[in-house]
Protein backbone atom coordinates (compact mmCIF):
# COMPACT_ATOMS: atom_id res chain seq x y z
CA UNK A 1 0.00 0.00 0.00
CA UNK A 2 1.95 3.14 -1.20
CA UNK A 3 0.96 6.45 1.37
CA UNK A 4 -0.32 9.73 -0.63
CA UNK A 5 1.29 12.43 1.58
CA UNK A 6 -1.23 15.98 1.90
CA UNK A 7 0.16 19.28 2.01
CA UNK A 8 -0.30 20.45 5.76
CA UNK A 9 1.99 23.49 6.05
CA UNK A 10 4.22 25.48 3.13
CA UNK A 11 7.94 25.63 3.27
CA UNK A 12 8.75 29.09 5.30
CA UNK A 13 12.21 29.79 4.23
CA UNK A 14 14.05 27.39 6.74
CA UNK A 15 13.99 23.67 7.70
CA UNK A 16 11.24 21.77 9.69
CA UNK A 17 12.45 19.51 12.32
CA UNK A 18 11.39 17.70 15.50
CA UNK A 19 7.51 16.52 15.61
CA UNK A 20 5.53 15.01 18.72
CA UNK A 21 2.52 14.76 19.21
CA UNK A 22 1.18 15.75 22.52
CA UNK A 23 -2.39 16.18 23.92
CA UNK A 24 -4.07 15.57 20.75
CA UNK A 25 -2.14 18.43 18.64
CA UNK A 26 1.44 18.02 16.58
CA UNK A 27 4.23 20.34 17.86
CA UNK A 28 7.61 20.87 15.51
CA UNK A 29 10.43 23.09 14.76
CA UNK A 30 11.28 25.56 12.34
CA UNK A 31 15.31 25.64 13.10
CA UNK A 32 16.38 28.92 11.23
CA UNK A 33 13.37 31.08 12.16
CA UNK A 34 13.78 29.96 16.04
CA UNK A 35 9.91 28.55 16.92
CA UNK A 36 7.98 26.10 18.17
CA UNK A 37 4.70 25.70 16.17
CA UNK A 38 1.49 24.33 17.09
CA UNK A 39 -0.51 22.28 14.69
CA UNK A 40 -4.16 21.27 15.51
CA UNK A 41 -5.87 18.48 13.32
CA UNK A 42 -9.38 19.63 14.55
CA UNK A 43 -9.50 22.71 12.19
CA UNK A 44 -6.29 22.65 10.42
CA UNK A 45 -5.09 25.38 12.19
CA UNK A 46 -1.39 26.64 12.77
CA UNK A 47 -0.46 28.67 15.88
CA UNK A 48 3.46 29.81 17.34
CA UNK A 49 3.73 28.02 20.66
CA UNK A 50 6.64 29.39 21.30
CA UNK A 51 9.50 31.86 20.18
CA UNK A 52 13.82 32.50 20.30
CA UNK A 53 14.27 28.84 20.48
CA UNK A 54 18.25 29.27 19.74
CA UNK A 55 17.84 27.29 16.32
CA UNK A 56 16.00 24.32 18.23
CA UNK A 57 15.90 21.02 16.83
CA UNK A 58 14.71 17.79 17.82
CA UNK A 59 11.67 17.77 20.14
CA UNK A 60 10.68 14.96 22.65
CA UNK A 61 8.19 15.08 25.77
CA UNK A 62 8.89 13.88 29.07
CA UNK A 63 6.34 11.56 31.61
CA UNK A 64 4.73 14.70 32.68
CA UNK A 65 4.06 16.17 29.18
CA UNK A 66 6.89 18.92 28.76
CA UNK A 67 8.57 19.44 25.76
CA UNK A 68 11.61 18.77 26.15
CA UNK A 69 14.08 20.44 23.15
CA UNK A 70 17.68 20.40 21.69
CA UNK A 71 18.73 23.59 21.19
CA UNK A 72 21.42 23.70 18.61
CA UNK A 73 22.49 27.17 18.46
CA UNK A 74 22.48 27.62 22.46
CA UNK A 75 24.35 23.98 22.33
CA UNK A 76 21.96 23.24 25.12
CA UNK A 77 19.36 20.62 25.91
CA UNK A 78 16.30 22.16 28.14
CA UNK A 79 12.88 21.88 29.10
CA UNK A 80 9.97 23.85 28.36
CA UNK A 81 8.17 24.58 31.49
CA UNK A 82 4.08 25.86 31.42
CA UNK A 83 4.64 29.27 33.19
CA UNK A 84 7.01 29.89 29.94
CA UNK A 85 10.63 29.67 31.90
CA UNK A 86 13.38 27.66 30.06
CA UNK A 87 14.90 24.64 32.36
CA UNK A 88 18.28 23.65 31.34
CA UNK A 89 19.25 20.04 30.89
CA UNK A 90 22.66 20.18 29.82
CA UNK A 91 25.17 22.28 27.82
CA UNK A 92 28.52 20.99 28.75
CA UNK A 93 30.67 17.79 29.09
CA UNK A 94 33.45 17.51 31.12
CA UNK A 95 33.54 21.80 31.56
CA UNK A 96 33.41 21.71 27.72
CA UNK A 97 30.67 23.12 25.67
CA UNK A 98 28.54 20.92 23.89
CA UNK A 99 28.26 20.75 20.20
CA UNK A 100 24.98 21.36 18.74
CA UNK A 101 22.21 19.03 20.24
CA UNK A 102 20.42 17.29 17.59
CA UNK A 103 17.60 14.74 18.70
CA UNK A 104 15.94 14.07 22.11
CA UNK A 105 14.48 10.56 23.73
CA UNK A 106 13.48 9.77 26.80
CA UNK A 107 13.05 6.40 28.51
CA UNK A 108 10.84 4.95 31.52
CA UNK A 109 13.30 5.56 33.89
CA UNK A 110 13.21 9.21 33.46
CA UNK A 111 16.63 9.48 31.62
CA UNK A 112 16.69 11.86 28.84
CA UNK A 113 19.12 10.83 26.07
CA UNK A 114 20.63 13.30 23.12
CA UNK A 115 22.37 13.62 19.85
CA UNK A 116 25.52 16.01 19.90
CA UNK A 117 26.93 16.25 16.12
CA UNK A 118 28.08 19.27 14.47
CA UNK A 119 26.63 19.76 11.45
CA UNK A 120 28.06 22.86 9.55
CA UNK A 121 25.44 26.26 9.25
CA UNK A 122 22.27 24.45 11.15
CA UNK A 123 22.40 26.24 14.07
CA UNK A 124 23.68 30.10 13.47
CA UNK A 125 27.22 32.04 12.97
CA UNK A 126 29.16 29.86 15.43
CA UNK A 127 28.40 26.82 13.61
CA UNK A 128 29.56 27.38 10.43
CA UNK A 129 33.31 26.77 11.67
CA UNK A 130 34.14 23.14 13.07
CA UNK A 131 37.02 25.09 14.67
CA UNK A 132 33.81 26.38 16.99
CA UNK A 133 34.13 22.63 18.25
CA UNK A 134 35.20 21.81 22.18
CA UNK A 135 34.87 18.48 22.21
CA UNK A 136 37.14 16.42 19.96
CA UNK A 137 33.83 13.72 19.58
CA UNK A 138 30.58 13.84 18.07
CA UNK A 139 28.46 11.31 20.55
CA UNK A 140 25.02 10.53 22.36
CA UNK A 141 24.59 11.08 25.69
CA UNK A 142 22.49 9.79 28.52
CA UNK A 143 20.96 12.52 31.36
CA UNK A 144 20.34 11.18 34.58
CA UNK A 145 17.77 12.74 36.66
CA UNK A 146 18.30 13.75 40.45
CA UNK A 147 16.66 14.43 43.66
CA UNK A 148 17.84 17.39 43.51
CA UNK A 149 16.30 18.38 40.45
CA UNK A 150 20.04 18.62 38.83
CA UNK A 151 20.73 16.43 36.17
CA UNK A 152 24.02 14.32 35.32
CA UNK A 153 25.31 13.97 32.54
CA UNK A 154 26.99 10.60 30.79
CA UNK A 155 28.73 9.76 27.53
CA UNK A 156 26.98 6.70 25.51
CA UNK A 157 28.57 6.28 22.76
CA UNK A 158 32.42 6.47 21.96
CA UNK A 159 32.34 4.89 17.73
CA UNK A 160 30.11 7.55 16.63
CA UNK A 161 30.69 10.92 14.50
CA UNK A 162 27.73 12.98 13.34
CA UNK A 163 24.88 10.78 15.59
CA UNK A 164 21.70 11.84 14.62
CA UNK A 165 18.27 10.46 15.22
CA UNK A 166 17.91 7.99 17.83
CA UNK A 167 14.95 5.53 19.16
CA UNK A 168 14.61 3.02 22.17
CA UNK A 169 13.31 -0.54 20.88
CA UNK A 170 9.92 -2.02 22.20
CA UNK A 171 11.61 -2.85 25.44
CA UNK A 172 13.90 -0.36 25.80
CA UNK A 173 16.85 -2.76 25.79
CA UNK A 174 18.28 -1.30 22.16
CA UNK A 175 19.20 2.27 21.26
CA UNK A 176 18.87 2.86 17.78
CA UNK A 177 21.32 5.53 16.59
CA UNK A 178 21.50 7.30 12.89
CA UNK A 179 24.90 7.79 11.78
CA UNK A 180 24.14 10.31 9.50
CA UNK A 181 27.57 11.37 7.57
CA UNK A 182 27.52 14.32 5.35
CA UNK A 183 30.69 14.10 3.15
CA UNK A 184 31.71 11.45 1.13
CA UNK A 185 34.35 10.10 3.49
CA UNK A 186 31.62 9.39 6.21
CA UNK A 187 29.21 6.76 7.00
CA UNK A 188 25.58 6.64 6.91
CA UNK A 189 24.47 3.80 9.04
CA UNK A 190 21.31 2.62 11.16
CA UNK A 191 23.19 1.24 14.24
CA UNK A 192 22.01 -0.50 16.97
CA UNK A 193 23.12 -0.49 20.98
CA UNK A 194 22.63 -2.58 23.54
CA UNK A 195 21.49 -1.22 26.92
CA UNK A 196 22.68 -2.07 30.08
CA UNK A 197 21.04 -2.01 33.27
CA UNK A 198 22.96 0.97 34.52
CA UNK A 199 22.39 2.76 31.46
CA UNK A 200 25.46 2.22 29.58
CA UNK A 201 25.08 0.91 25.96
CA UNK A 202 27.58 -2.36 24.74
CA UNK A 203 28.86 -2.08 21.14
CA UNK A 204 27.36 -0.89 18.40
CA UNK A 205 25.87 -2.95 15.13
CA UNK A 206 25.45 -1.74 12.08
CA UNK A 207 21.74 -2.44 10.76
CA UNK A 208 21.79 -0.92 7.40
CA UNK A 209 24.33 0.90 5.29
CA UNK A 210 23.26 3.53 2.98
CA UNK A 211 26.42 3.60 1.09
CA UNK A 212 27.14 6.73 -0.41
CA UNK A 213 23.60 8.05 -0.22
CA UNK A 214 21.66 10.45 2.41
CA UNK A 215 21.13 8.44 5.60
CA UNK A 216 18.36 8.38 7.94
CA UNK A 217 17.40 11.57 10.01
CA UNK A 218 14.36 11.27 11.86
CA UNK A 219 12.78 8.08 13.24
CA UNK A 220 9.87 6.59 15.28
CA UNK A 221 8.50 3.13 16.56
CA UNK A 222 5.30 1.39 15.63
CA UNK A 223 3.69 -0.87 17.74
CA UNK A 224 4.98 -4.22 16.22
CA UNK A 225 8.42 -2.85 16.90
CA UNK A 226 9.67 -1.70 13.25
CA UNK A 227 11.25 1.47 12.46
CA UNK A 228 9.91 4.42 10.55
CA UNK A 229 12.76 6.70 9.16
CA UNK A 230 12.81 9.67 6.67
CA UNK A 231 16.10 9.42 4.73
CA UNK A 232 17.14 10.01 1.15
CA UNK A 233 17.47 12.82 -1.38
CA UNK A 234 16.99 14.12 -4.58
CA UNK A 235 20.55 13.80 -5.93
CA UNK A 236 20.45 10.09 -6.46
CA UNK A 237 19.71 6.26 -5.13
CA UNK A 238 15.36 5.62 -4.12
CA UNK A 239 14.47 9.14 -3.67
CA UNK A 240 13.64 11.28 -0.55
CA UNK A 241 11.64 8.35 1.41
CA UNK A 242 9.99 6.89 4.29
CA UNK A 243 11.98 3.59 4.88
CA UNK A 244 10.21 0.82 7.17
CA UNK A 245 12.80 -1.11 8.73
CA UNK A 246 12.61 -4.48 11.05
CA UNK A 247 14.00 -4.15 14.09
CA UNK A 248 16.67 -6.37 12.77
CA UNK A 249 17.03 -3.84 10.19
CA UNK A 250 15.83 -5.57 7.13
CA UNK A 251 13.87 -2.76 4.90
CA UNK A 252 10.37 -3.77 4.93
CA UNK A 253 8.49 -0.63 3.12
CA UNK A 254 9.94 2.22 1.33
CA UNK A 255 7.29 4.77 0.30
CA UNK A 256 8.26 8.34 -1.63
CA UNK A 257 8.00 11.19 -0.16
CA UNK A 258 7.15 14.80 -2.17
CA UNK A 259 10.11 16.76 -0.83
CA UNK A 260 13.59 16.84 -1.70
CA UNK A 261 14.69 15.87 1.86
CA UNK A 262 12.62 14.46 4.89
CA UNK A 263 13.84 15.44 8.17
CA UNK A 264 11.81 13.93 10.36
CA UNK A 265 8.32 11.96 11.56
CA UNK A 266 5.93 11.35 14.31
CA UNK A 267 2.53 9.16 13.98
CA UNK A 268 -0.14 11.08 15.42
CA UNK A 269 -4.31 11.57 15.72
CA UNK A 270 -6.58 9.90 17.11
CA UNK A 271 -5.78 6.56 16.55
CA UNK A 272 -2.05 7.47 15.99
CA UNK A 273 -2.24 6.19 12.91
CA UNK A 274 -1.22 9.78 10.63
CA UNK A 275 2.30 9.95 10.24
CA UNK A 276 3.23 13.98 9.98
CA UNK A 277 6.81 14.57 8.35
CA UNK A 278 8.77 17.09 8.16
CA UNK A 279 11.01 18.63 5.48
CA UNK A 280 14.90 20.43 4.83
CA UNK A 281 12.48 22.84 2.74
CA UNK A 282 10.11 23.59 5.63
CA UNK A 283 6.99 21.92 4.57
CA UNK A 284 4.68 19.59 7.32
CA UNK A 285 3.47 16.45 5.74
CA UNK A 286 0.75 13.92 6.78
CA UNK A 287 -0.23 10.56 5.23
CA UNK A 288 -2.85 8.15 6.86
CA UNK A 289 -1.06 4.98 7.01
CA UNK A 290 -1.84 1.13 8.16
CA UNK A 291 0.73 1.41 11.01
CA UNK A 292 0.12 2.30 14.46
CA UNK A 293 2.44 4.05 17.00
CA UNK A 294 2.36 3.62 21.24
CA UNK A 295 1.46 6.73 22.91
CA UNK A 296 3.85 8.61 24.34
CA UNK A 297 5.48 9.71 26.70
CA UNK A 298 6.02 6.13 28.58
CA UNK A 299 5.51 6.63 32.20
CA UNK A 300 8.46 5.99 34.70
CA UNK A 301 8.84 2.22 36.23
Amino acid sequence: MSWEFELLGEPYGGVSEGPVWLDGVLFYTQIQACRVMRFDPTDESFALHRTDTNYANGLAADAQGRILACEGGGRRVVRYDADGMTTVLADQFEGKQLNMPNDVVTDPQGRVWFTDPFYEGAAGPFSYDRANMELDHESVYRLEPGADGKWTIHRATFDTTRPNGLLFSLDHRTLYVAQSGRRADEKRQLRAYPVQNDGSVGEGEVLHDFGEHRGIDGMRLDTEGNLIATAGWELGGPGPSIYIFSPSGKVLERHDVPCTRPTNCCFGGDNLTDLYVTTIEGHLLRACTERQARPLPIPFD
